[in-house]
């Protein structure tokens, strides 16, 4: 876009508005954003792709059709506007992959965050978990990326004698799409974090980590910076400057940089995240995490996930034979209630249990779609009380008001959070927050500013005698089935 400025004398000045590509690439789709400097969205489109489900507890992805979906989209971005000034990605972060390192084209299908086929060589590594947990400050579980590692070599000789042969980088998604758009195989820190090879006090892979899941170092990509020159894409002049956790960004675009800012994202999966600034802490059954780092420092934050926010109404979906169109399950639940209970363990429980795959848990449901849908909604504010509950105990200072996005982040749902937290929620009307976040990293004038907090809508809790009866109900249901949080 050029601005023409006339001035006395017959001089005619040309400005240049410069405008930023995001990247927003996530379990289900790939979203494109072109913002003005203001943070207005000039140009958004969206591809979806598809996700496999070939055996229980197995989640795949094809990388190249994401890959190609994204090159689509940068492609259009580009005729849309020729004065793009910066290029950032967010990316989602426990999906990983093998990838020949010659032709970067992918040996492996894309490993799906949600998925949790390796629980079973779990045990092999459970007497290792404290010094995992040490080094990493995240819990092992099958969905992050050493146990992928090890369950796909064990199981595939072919693979294996690659790996052995360093022909091959083993790494997340987002390694392999800049890869595939830079040459360069990089991975950032906030997404080493999902890979329990990565110790988080030095920020390098740990050889005893290494060892441990048999991972060669040449193997994975190098670690760098979220913002770094990570090299220019697709043969333009465009570089890529930000990678980061699509977590992470959706944090920073709700004006997360502050130290003890506190933020809730529920897309497909949801997340609660903490930022401790400079400061790294830990607190059982939590991850804590790289919220961001340039070559001078880094920014933590201790996060809790939920494997099922969007993801479980998917799954209802299949299970109840609801066609997607006809489910609606923010309006379909409005006025229904329920006195019963679901445990959702399609893909597991994440923080603060770290369970693997099981059978969902249903207790005292009618075999009404209405009360099921809801009692699974439900599921999402429990579980988000009981990441709250862990701040609690390790006595983090918590707002009075918590900042919500995410395309889950409707309305019972909300409403039905805050009533059991107690805590005021506020849900900015505009829900591309992760995005936002990388926006602002691009635009270092407006790194710092909450641009939505004028723009929302509060949720201030409703507290009735049911609710409480209802949390315990959930308490007990856990405690049946075995289910607790994870203390190391």
């Amino acid at each position: 876009m050029l601005l023409k400025l006339t001035f006395p004398f017959h001089i005619t000045l040309v400005i240049i508005a410069m405008n930023y590509l995001i990247i927003d690439q996530g379990t289900s789709s790939t979203k494109i954003f072109l913002f003005d400097s203001n943070g207005s969205v000039l140009h958004t489109n969206k591809i979806k792709h598809k996700i496999v489900n070939p055996r229980p507890f197995h989640i795949e992805s094809d990388s190249l059709e994401i890959v190609n979906g994204i090159k689509k989209l940068i492609f259009e971005a580009i005729a849309f506007s020729k004065s793009i000034s910066g290029v950032g990605i967010a990316v989602q972060r426990s999906t990983f992959l093998f990838w020949d390192k010659t032709t970067v084209q992918p040996i492996t299908p894309a490993i799906s965050w949600q998925d949790t086929r390796s629980k079973d060589i779990l045990k092999d590594f459970d007497k290792f978990k404290k010094e995992i947990w040490e080094k990493t400050h995240t819990p092992l579980a099958p969905q992050f990326g050493g146990p992928k590692f090890t369950h796909l070599t064990r199981k595939i000789k072919e693979l294996n004698n690659k790996v052995k042969n360093g022909d091959v980088f083993f790494g997340p998604l987002s390694s392999f799409i800049v890869h595939s758009l830079t040459g360069n195989a990089l991975i950032d820190d906030s997404i080493a974090c999902r890979s329990l090879l990565y110790n988080i006090k030095t920020r390098k892979w740990s050889q005893y980590l290494l060892n441990l899941f048999e991972v060669p170092e040449d193997c994975l990509p190098r670690i760098v910076q979220t913002k770094y020159d990570y090299g220019t894409i697709l043969n333009t002049k465009l570089k890529l400057s930000i990678v980061i956790g699509d977590q992470q960004a959706a944090l920073i675009g709700q004006g997360g940089l502050k130290n003890n800012y506190i933020g809730a994202n529920f897309g497909t999966s949801g997340s609660i995240q903490y930022n401790t600034g400079t400061h790294l802490k830990k607190i059982d059954g939590l991850l804590s995490s790289v919220l961001l780092s340039n070559k001078n420092k880094a920014f933590f934050m201790i996060e809790g996930t939920i494997n099922a926010c969007n993801a479980i109404f998917y799954h209802l979906e299949i299970l109840l034979n609801i066609p997607h169109q006809k489910m609606k399950w923010d309006t379909r639940i409005q006025d229904t209630n329920t006195s019963g209970i679901f445990i959702p363990g399609f893909n597991g429980l994440a923080s603060p249990y770290w369970v693997s795959g099981f059978k969902n848990i249903l207790i005292d449901l009618p075999n009404d779609n209405d009360q099921i849908i809801r009692a699974a909604m439900e599921s999402i504010g429990f579980l988000t009380n009981d990441i709250i509950n862990c701040f609690k105990k390790k006595q983090l200072k918590l707002p009075q008001l918590i900042s919500v996005s995410g395309g889950a982040a409707r309305k019972p749902l909300l409403q039905f959070i805050s009533n059991v937290t107690g805590i005021k929620l506020h849900q900015c009307v505009v829900r591309d927050k992760t995005a936002m976040g990388v926006f602002k990293l691009l635009n270092k004038k407006l790194e710092h500013q909450d641009m939505s907090l004028s723009d929302k809508k509060v949720f201030s809790p409703i507290i009735a005698e049911h609710t409480s009866k209802k949390v315990f109900k959930w308490s007990e249901g856990l405690k049946k089935n075995n289910i607790r949080s994870v203390l190391l």
